[in-house]
C-alpha cells in the first residue's frame, strides 16, 4: 500500500511546482503533514516557502539540548519574521539523566555505539513522538549532502517511522539554496557564513575546508556512515 501512495504522489505532483505540491499535500491530507527544521539553510527556504502561502503544515523542531546558540538565534529570528508557530521536541528528561550520570556529557566522543546511543535519545526518541499519527513528513534533504541520499525520489517510504517522506529539495544545489535565501532575505544561521554546512549539535559540528566533503563537518571523529538516526540516507 505504500509503495502505491508513492507512485501515486510522484504521478499526481510531477509537474507541480514546489509550492503546488505543498499546497496539494496540506489539502490532500489535512491535519496529517508535518515539516521538520533544523534551521539549516535548506530548512529555512521550505519554512519561507510554507509562510508564504499560509499552508496549514504543522512546523516542528528538536531540541536536543545541545545546540549552538547561533541556532537558537536563527530560530528567535524565524518566528519575528514570518510570524509562525514552531512547535518544539525535547529529549525525556530521565533519559537525558542517566545518560549523563552512567556515562558523563561527552560519551559520543569514544565510540560509535555511544554517539548513536546520544543521538538516539536527543534526536531519533522525540523525532518519533512528533512524526506519530502523521502521514506526510517535509524534509530538507538534498541529493548532493551525500553519496548515500544520492539514489532518493521526491517521494519516499520511510519504513522505520511508518512515513511518507517528501524532499522537495531534493535536486537544488547548495548553490540554488543560497540564491532563494539571497533574493528573499530568509534568516540563515551566522555559522553559514563561517564555513558551516550541515549544522546540528555543537560538540558534533565542525566548519569544513574548502573542498572537504558537505558531512565531513558532522562527527569528523568518526569514519563510519554519519547519520544520527532521523534519516537512513
Amino acid at each position: 500500500m505504500s509503495t502505491e501512495i508513492v507512485n501515486t504522489l510522484l504521478g499526481k505532483t510531477k509537474d507541480f511546482s514546489i509550492e503546488e505540491t505543498l499546497a496539494f499535500l496540506a489539502n490532500e491530507y489535512k491535519d496529517k503533514v508535518v515539516f521538520s527544521t533544523s534551521f539549516g539553510q535548506e530548512d529555512q527556504v521550505i519554512t519561507a516557502l510554507i509562510a508564504k502561502d499560509d499552508l496549514p503544515i504543522t512546523i516542528f523542531t528538536l531540541d536536543t539540548g545541545r545546540l549552538f546558540q547561533e541556532t537558537y538565534d536563527v530560530f528567535h529570528r524565524t518566528l519575528k519574521k514570518y510570524k509562525i508557530d514552531i512547535k518544539t521536541y525535547f529529549p525525556e528528561t530521565t533519559a537525558v539523566e542517566e545518560l549523563l550520570n552512567k556515562k558523563g556529557p561527552n560519551s559520543f566522543y569514544e565510540s560509535v555505539e555511544n554517539r548513536k546511543e546520544c543521538c538516539f535519545i536527543r534526536k531519533v526518541a522525540p523525532l518519533t513522538k512528533a512524526l506519530k499519527g502523521n502521514q506526510i513528513w517535509i524534509t530538507g534533504l538534498r541529493a548532493e549532502q551525500s553519496e548515500n541520499r544520492n539514489d532518493l525520489a521526491a517521494f519516499e517510504y520511510d519504513a522505520h517511522f511508518d512515513i511518507i517522506k517528501f524532499n522537495p529539495l531534493l535536486k537544488w544545489t547548495l548553490a540554488e539554496v543560497q540564491k532563494y535565501i539571497d533574493d528573499n532575505n530568509v534568516p540563515q544561521n551566522a555559522l553559514h557564513k563561517k564555513g558551516f554546512v550541515s549544522i546540528g549539535c555543537a560538540p558534533c559540528t565542525r566548519a569544513i575546508a574548502e573542498g572537504e566533503d558537505i558531512r565531513a563537518g558532522r562527527w569528523s571523529w568518526e569514519s563510519s556512515h554519519k547519520e544520527c538516526g532521523l534519516h537512513q540516507k
